[in-house]
């Protein structure tokens, strides 16, 4: 059956490039937006913990929007794939946008800073929530979903060591010295791709699996099979407790290696000279996202043994234990540091993968259920959590370090600034793993039932063909 056909490797590959365009932005404005924003733009750590939060709590609507027009798209390549056309020049522009610094005043520029991010906020939603919806449709099959999500990351990884490479090593090289121009152009580099990588993914992906309800089910039906779905529910929130957790861990990394980390010994020689101040944090950030992109390929097989939800919590812990560890460790300690990192980064690295794999569950078990399928709402799950999750972790990563009197220009730093600092990289995301933990034990989704729901489900599409 079409549905349940075995993907080839072009097609997965460039499935896998739309969340490589996806994490160019993604990856750039998680670690380096806050940090642009306090030391760069000169904004406080109050008014942009403020601005992450209130710009991410408004978003999660939006989300729910774009799933419920993507689901009711119609065009001859789909539902979901004309969005990555739609948007892809769009989405560069956002990016451009959220480091450039026009010459204001501090109101202006609190405004800038918020204009340009609903911007960014908007286009990544048109382009991320029918992108991750679309792996909903290109197959049926739990094994294939599950090596497509496994692809996805690697791109997804991928585009953050662009990202993570791009602003490291091109901001001072091509502001000769001048902060503002560096990211400036930069940007122009890293949109250029991000757009070129959208359209690859649109060219090369179709979509498969019918929606046996014949498009007949209103938003308000759709809305309500949703509060319905426990599974759903409760992936929406360890969603948002997974990517907090990451995100507080990866824009602490700029801080904690700017301020904090003291390579006395010129640890790893010129490579942590490379990119000026920043070499040593881009280069952690790096190796996070190659244990990350390797993980990638431990994902299937390790799904296989454990199954998804016990393979999640696992994850969960092991990542959050080496996290919290990280708060015992000298400045000078760094192969320390960077071994705990990326120990504790192969655990966070299963997370999206299994969490994408276990929406498409969720999306299975409601049409299942009702007889309807609203893949985009349902995926649209992936994208609030990751904005809202982006927004809070952004909030708590610059609360902490208010609370601790952080004063990023200045040249003495305080020994309570310093705390805060560790904290935020080792105790305060750790705490965050032990609620989604527990959140996991009541996910009722189990392989065995899944097996099940996927037979009866190619009986129900088999009648409707």
């Amino acid at each position: 059956m079409l549905n349940s056909k075995k993907l080839t490797i072009k097609e997965k590959l460039g499935y896998a490039l739309g969340d490589t365009a996806a994490n160019i932005a993604w990856r750039t404005i998680g670690p380096f937006l806050p940090i642009f924003y306090t030391d760069v733009f000169g904004l406080g750590t109050a008014a942009v913990a403020t601005l992450l939060l209130v710009i991410r709590l408004g978003d999660g609507i939006t989300d729910l929007i774009m799933g419920t027009i993507a689901d009711r798209t119609k065009t001859k390549w789909g539902k979901f794939r004309p969005w990555l056309l739609w948007t892809a020049l769009p989405f560069g522009i956002a990016l451009i946008l959220q480091f450039t610094t026009p010459n204001l005043g501090l109101t202006g520029k609190i405004i800038w800073a918020y204009a340009t991010s609903i911007f960014y906020i908007l286009v990544y939603t048109a382009n991320n929530v029918p992108y991750s919806a679309l792996m909903g449709v290109m197959t049926s099959d739990l094994k294939e979903r599950t090596e497509l999500s496994s692809y996805r990351f690697f791109g997804a990884y991928f585009g953050g060591i662009i990202a993570t490479v791009g602003v490291i090593a091109l901001v001072d090289y091509l502001g000769n010295g001048n902060a503002n121009i560096g990211y400036q152009y930069t940007m122009y580099v890293l949109a250029f791709i991000l757009a070129s990588f959208s359209l690859i993914t649109f060219l090369t992906t179709r979509e498969r699996v019918p929606d046996i309800s014949g498009n007949t089910s209103n938003i308000k039906d759709d809305l309500k099979d949703l509060i319905k779905n426990k599974a759903w529910l409760i992936l929406l929130f360890i969603g948002f407790v997974f990517v907090t957790y990451n995100i507080i861990k990866q824009s602490s990394a700029m801080y904690y290696f700017t301020h904090y980390v003291n390579d006395t010994d010129n640890t790893f020689g010129w490579l942590s000279s490379w990119g000026g101040k920043n070499g040593l944090a881009g280069l952690y950030l790096l190796s996070l996202l190659i244990i990350s992109m390797i993980s990638t390929f431990f994902a299937p097989v390790l799904t296989q043994i454990f199954g998804k939800r016990t393979l999640f919590i696992l994850a969960l812990l092991f990542s959050a234990i080496s996290a919290a560890a990280m708060y015992w460790l000298d400045a000078d300690d760094v192969i320390s540091i960077f071994s705990l990192g990326i120990i504790s980064e192969f655990g966070a690295g299963l997370t999206p993968i299994l969490f994408f794999a276990m929406l498409g569950d969720t999306a299975d078990y409601s049409e299942y259920k009702n007889g309807r399928r609203a893949t985009g709402l349902i995926f649209s799950a992936g994208t609030f959590a990751m904005k809202f999750g982006s927004g809070v972790a952004g909030a708590i990563t610059l609360a902490v370090l208010n609370f601790y009197n952080y004063n990023g220009q200045a040249a003495i730093k305080t020994t309570e600034m310093l705390e805060g600092i560790k904290l935020n990289m080792s105790i305060v995301p750790a705490l965050f793993v032990l609620i989604g933990i527990v959140a996991l034990l009541f996910y009722p989704l189990t392989t065995k039932k899944m097996q099940k729901i996927e037979e009866e489900l190619k009986i129900q599409r088999n009648q409707t063909t």
